[in-house]
């Protein structure tokens, strides 16, 4: 990183902090990870935000939108909204610009009736076997489980399977909650990234579980360390402990066990993705 961009960098941050002293909040200062929750008129929308290397000059920050309730068709329209404004303003500060627009975007929007993930994976396995009942039943992929750690007496587990439909997620989780103790644990966490050969495009998606924001973050370090084909797991069993914004380091890291333990991602894949995030010296 330059000292020009890392300059630039530091200074938009301490505005933000001071701007939405509520709403703007560091996540992972290594991945230089950072989020904006935006609130507006009964709605709630989370950016997350990873700033890579050469950003501002000439690249625009990475980022994720978590808005469950959203309908697809509004949510192409932020994206496109975002994107024009990359567009219009190379080489300067966005992130500003960007709160604002969907801010103004959220003033907007209605609110979806979308069922939740859950619901949609269990009306498509229903219509499977309505049409399909004499197909043979689908095996449940390979489950890699890593070993599970504690702080604080709160404990943290990943899981993690390779997968190349949206149905198989069903019969992970299914497979999961067979084991008693995942089925009873506090949140069962979990984000997948699916590629489609033939229409090129990524279908990915993430669940809280009861856990705020836990699955966005789930799903942007698949992202970041750009995995194909993968759901991933964790389990948390809370201990009575509040360990504020530290659980999420333990749910990333949860994750990153164990899909380092599937060989989907390698040491040198994570390190990889810090050096492109974190600040240089």
């Amino acid at each position: 990183m330059t000292d020009e961009n890392l300059s630039r960098q530091i200074d938009e941050i301490e505005a933000l902090s001071a701007i939405y002293p509520d709403e703007w909040k560091t996540e992972d200062e290594a991945y230089r990870t950072y989020s904006a929750v935006v609130n507006e008129s009964g709605k709630t929308a989370t950016l997350l935000i990873t700033l890579p290397v050469d950003y501002p000059a000439s690249s625009p920050p990475f980022y994720l939108l978590t808005a469950p309730w959203m309908k697809d068709e509004d949510r192409d329209k932020i994206y496109s909204d975002l994107e024009q404004i990359c567009e219009e303003n190379k080489g300067e500060n966005l992130l500003h610009l960007w709160i604002e627009k969907l801010r103004e975007f959220l003033h907007t929007v209605p609110t979806s009736g979308q069922p939740d993930l859950d619901s949609q994976l269990d009306e498509e396995a229903n219509q499977c076997q309505v049409m399909n009942p004499f197909e043979p039943k689908e095996e449940c992929p390979l489950i890699i489980s890593s070993e599970s750690f504690a702080d604080r007496k709160s404990t943290f587990q990943g899981h993690a399977a390779h997968i190349t439909t949206v149905s198989q997620i069903k019969l992970v989780l299914d497979k999961l909650y067979e084991n008693r103790k995942i089925a009873q644990a506090t949140h069962n966490i979990y984000a997948y990234r699916i590629y489609n050969e033939d229409s090129k495009m990524w279908v990915q998606d993430c669940e809280d579980d009861g856990e705020t924001h836990a699955g966005g973050r789930l799903l942007h370090l698949l992202q970041i360390v750009d995995v194909t084909n993968v759901v991933v797991v964790v389990s948390r069993w809370f201990g009575g402990i509040l360990l504020g914004g530290d659980r999420f380091k333990h749910i990333n890291n949860a994750a990153r066990d164990a899909l380092e333990l599937g060989s989907f991602i390698t040491s040198a894949t994570i390190d990889e993705g810090k050096k492109k995030t974190k600040k240089g010296k």
